[in-house]
């Protein structure tokens, strides 16, 4: 008897498009197995009805960014007593929440970079002096609760006002330290650390287009070029920073490397499942095609996450 697989994609958050990409690619894997009857349904205030019509054996949550991959339809899920994929309500609230995952690496001596709160119903005339004496420019200004570097502004004294009115939406931002440095990522599968991969953006910094579009020819080198040791703690700080939180399912963690010490600077628990995605290259790279992560993914889903 085949499972029924109904695949959560699109959203309302700004990674909506990125969202149906990868629950596309997930459909049309499962499309070539003869075990999974698998469908597409947007969370939308008919959701619940489709659940209980369709009565899934999984739901693959491939909803990323705001309400997707924050503990929002986790909670949802959770309430329908259906076994979902990745990680669970507080984990997915707590890697969201940038500053609450900060103060968690800082607390347990992962290092990530220095940084400011800004709030905008305040008033912060001082703004500038204030980072030249805590942070130094440039410096980074990022919503707290969102994915794939929406957003996302590297600042110098001249444009930091200007490029935080385009943020006046956020109650609160980040303004934090800048690290230059290689762009590595890790991806953790269940509890094995699956490997790393380095990005080459030919853009200012790896952004939404550099992540996103192909023209965007952003370099991807795999296997990475460091020497076993720093190899080794790079994949032992992704794998303590997805227990320390609480991941289950796949996470990829997003490193800085510069003057010999890794900075982390987010853990994503719903990685992106596209033809530019990093997780399946690193999978592959492993030896775990495509449709083999796909299916490890859904056996490792469960009702209590």
């Amino acid at each position: 008897m085949k499972k029924k697989v109904m695949i959560l994609g699109g959203g309302i958050s700004k990674e909506r498009l990125i969202s149906l990409e990868t629950a596309r690619s997930v459909y049309n894997e499962l499309k070539k197995n003869k075990n999974y009857k698998s469908i597409i349904v947007e969370p939308d205030s008919c959701f619940l009805k489709k659940v209980k019509f369709f009565k899934p054996d999984i739901i693959f949550n491939a909803l990323h960014g705001q309400f997707g991959e924050d503990g929002y339809i986790q909670t949802i899920l959770e309430s329908q007593k259906v076994k979902y994929t990745h990680s669970g309500v507080l984990a997915s609230a707590i890697a969201m929440d940038k500053e609450i995952s900060k103060k968690i690496f800082l607390n347990n001596k992962i290092l990530t970079p220095k940084y400011i709160k800004y709030y905008f119903n305040k008033k912060n005339k001082n703004i500038i002096s204030l980072i030249k004496k805590k942070l130094k420019f440039p410096v980074v200004i990022k919503p707290i609760n969102e994915g794939s570097s929406v957003n996302v502004f590297i600042c110098t004294k001249k444009n930091l006002i200007r490029n935080l009115k385009k943020l006046s939406v956020y109650n609160e931002i980040l303004i934090e330290e800048f690290i230059p440095g290689r762009e590595i990522q890790v991806a953790i599968m269940g509890n094995v650390k699956l490997g790393a991969i380095e990005l080459k953006p030919r853009r200012k910094f790896y952004d939404y287009k550099a992540k996103y579009s192909v023209q965007a020819r952003t370099k991807h080198i795999i296997p990475v070029h460091l020497d076993k040791k720093k190899i080794k703690e790079i994949m032992n700080l992704a794998l303590k920073a997805h227990k320390l939180i609480g991941c289950k399912g796949v996470t990829r963690s997003d490193f800085k490397f510069y003057k010999n010490k890794f900075y982390l600077l987010e853990i994503n628990t719903q990685p992106g499942m596209t033809k530019l995605s990093l997780v399946p290259e690193i999978a592959n790279f492993r030896g775990i095609n495509f449709a083999n992560l796909i299916e490890w993914i859904l056996k490792d889903a469960s009702k209590n996450r």
